[in-house]
């Protein structure tokens, strides 16, 4: 039987290893005309794929310039800058809450019968602050909680409870020289009135209702009228009777309650000595609710 090698050597002397001359040439001419047409596909196919490339520039120059297409890319771009200055914005604080009388408290929550006993060192005012401010920073509204003990700063300093809002007002003033972009400012309160001119029942709850105080006296009387309303009428359309409404004070004794420091800045009593932390709670929220909106229409 025949091995490989054998085979091999029988196979190379079967077939001539010298082709004629007339084969040689037929090849070759076979080989050029292949090697010529598969140049001009080449040639063809670069020529279309830049002549793609220069129809498509043509295109986007042509709809950058006739098309809107500047005003587009120029309204992406300004879209994302828009974004990072809202962003960069939402780092300064926009909103400062405040407690001239800090130990304005709640009879439910210390367990008293009498108005007059409404004053505590730990569970007062400076909580429905906390609590609202709390609210407003959950969405994305930066806000500063003044927590100062004011009722400390007059006992300290030997000052009388008249001097409160001159004591307020040194800390309001440092916060407005360091922080230039904020837009409110609320000194809250607590009323003093019965649990029957201080509670809305909305839908089956207890509401704590609110007051907006402005000073006649201030320079701002005119800015911080209009603010106050506006947030009146604000809370009046989407809860309807959980505002009082607004008041005017401060022209005996004469008083600015610091407003005449800010355009947009009113003087709040939230819920009145009867009311529950639960039911001003209610009312924190839908207070944080209509300034989110106010500074959204301020941005719009």
């Amino acid at each position: 039987m025949q091995n490989d090698k054998e085979l091999f050597d029988m196979i190379k002397d079967t077939y001539p290893q010298h082709p004629r001359n007339e084969f040689i040439s037929s090849t070759e001419n076979n080989l050029r005309q292949k090697a010529r047409s598969m140049n001009k596909k080449l040639m063809l196919k670069k020529v279309s794929t830049i002549s793609s490339g220069f129809l498509l520039f043509s295109f986007a120059i042509s709809w950058f310039f006739f098309f809107n297409g500047k005003e587009e890319i120029t309204g992406i771009f300004n879209s994302v800058e828009n974004q990072s200055y809202l962003v960069m914005e939402e780092k300064d604080p926009l909103v400062y809450i405040y407690h001239t009388h800090n130990l304005e408290s709640f009879m439910p929550e210390l367990g008293v019968s009498n108005s007059d006993e409404a004053i505590s060192d730990s569970k007062n005012v400076t909580l429905v602050g906390k609590e609202l401010s709390k609210k407003l920073n959950e969405n994305n509204i930066s806000t500063i909680h003044d927590e100062t003990d004011i009722n400390g700063i007059l006992l300290e300093r030997n000052l009388s409870f008249f001097d409160s809002y001159t004591v307020s007002r040194e800390k309001l003033q440092a916060t407005l020289t360091e922080y230039k972009n904020i837009k409110m400012i609320f000194d809250i309160h607590r009323g003093s009135e019965k649990r029957t001119d201080t509670t809305k029942n909305i839908d089956g709850k207890d509401y704590a209702r609110m007051l907006f105080v402005v000073s006649k006296t201030s320079d701002n009387y005119e800015e911080n009228n209009k603010f106050a309303h506006k947030l009146h009428e604000k809370l009046e359309k989407l809860y309807p009777g959980l505002s009082r409404g607004v008041i005017e004070k401060g022209v005996n004794p004469k008083n600015t309650y610091n407003q005449d420091l800010h355009n947009d800045s009113v003087l709040l009593e939230i819920g009145g000595v009867e009311n529950s932390f639960e039911e001003i709670s209610r009312t924190t929220d839908a207070f944080a609710e209509i300034i989110k909106e106010i500074i959204q229409d301020k941005k719009s």
